[in-house]
């Protein structure tokens, strides 16, 4: 019997199975240190002891990204080696938070599949989710990925398509207890800009470009341990589809939110994400912009806001534009839809 795992093919899926997965990832200050040098992020929530600690956490909070990356990490092996694409993501809930040493563990349930039209892929839809050490929920969301067939003489009898929520609605997000956001200090984030300062339909400029280094990258991705071939593998991707190897979209993600702290740096932490689609491919040396449009707001208690947002990441153009989500021009290769939460005036 052979020893090395191969992971999964579309057929070697089962709808209703629940896969658990390996490798439990204590998260350590080295992890953090990385992902700030990978992606200069700013948020100082994020990065100061004195001031989470000031605010009424145990310890630093650990960037929500980090964390969706690292709970995300734990399932590529059984999910993504095989994966032609990550197709979305839908009704991503941000929950407990997580602190420099606790430990993440990862389940996905399978929840949908369906075969495409050319009878060489399908579709696989998941739910995954991330729980701590203490077994608390800390992170779960749907994601649905274009998988290869390893027989293209099987097929399908019948097509399972979930269906997703185009909202996480406010009852379902989740602020952190006894914190004293009186302490929140907007010397230590850089702007005087709260709940009351932002207007539905605004749009803000990030400004900040960010071109992406292939060793960066590959740095960036390995800290998750996201071993996905199509982005390590320049031997195999060099007759692939591109020439060339891609870079992972949840990188991607986490340059958007990094520029956007231009703008946004009093966000607290997120709340949600509503939905996310990769619209293009990205290569080392595309340089990425980022802007955001205020969808809505509303309250959520007395002393926190929530806003929703709509984030674009553009590659190589930093024209700033927001087209319909089903037209997006060839630039954009993030479009994000998110609520954060925001101090008020108190």
């Amino acid at each position: 019997m052979s020893k090395n795992f191969r992971s999964r093919f579309f057929e070697d899926y089962v709808l209703g199975e629940t896969i658990r997965h390996s490798v439990p990832r204590t998260v350590t200050s080295g992890d953090v240190s990385l992902y700030l040098a990978t992606t200069g992020s700013r948020f100082a929530i994020n990065y100061s002891q004195e001031f989470s600690r000031d605010l009424g956490f145990k310890a630093t909070l650990v960037d929500d990204i980090l964390v969706f990356h690292l709970v995300f990490g734990r399932t590529v092996p059984d999910l993504s080696l095989n994966a032609i694409a990550n197709l979305g993501y839908a009704d991503v809930r941000f929950l407990n938070p997580v602190y420099i040493g606790d430990t993440i563990n990862s389940t996905s349930k399978i929840v949908g599949l369906k075969e495409n039209s050319n009878g060489k892929t399908g579709t696989v839809y998941v739910h995954s989710e991330g729980r701590n050490q203490k077994g608390e929920l800390i992170l779960s969301y749907y994601r649905w990925l274009m998988m290869r067939k390893k027989n293209l003489d099987e097929h399908l009898d019948d097509k399972t398509i979930p269906e997703m929520p185009s909202k996480v609605e406010k009852k379902d997000m989740k602020f952190f207890e006894n914190i004293n956001l009186k302490k929140w200090n907007t010397s230590f984030t850089g702007s005087e800009n709260l709940f009351e300062d932002y207007d539905v339909g605004e749009e803000i400029d990030h400004l900040d470009g960010q071109t992406i280094e292939e060793s960066e990258h590959q740095m960036a991705t390995r800290l998750y341990q996201n071993n996905a071939r199509v982005h390590f593998n320049q031997h195999v991707e060099k007759d692939g589809r591109f020439g060339k190897r891609i870079i992972y979209g949840g990188y991607i993600i986490s340059l958007a939110r990094a520029i956007s702290c231009n703008g946004l740096s009093n966000t607290i932490k997120l709340a949600a994400i509503h939905s996310g689609k990769h619209s293009s491919p990205t290569f080392s040396g595309d340089t990425i912009y980022a802007w955001s449009k205020i969808l809505e707001k509303e309250n959520y208690n007395n002393d926190v806001g929530i806003m929703r947002i709509r984030t674009l990441a553009s590659k190589n153009c930093n024209k700033i534009t927001f087209p319909d989500e089903k037209s997006l021009t060839e630039n954009i290769v993030l479009d994000l839809n998110y609520s954060v939460f925001i101090p008020k005036r108190i």
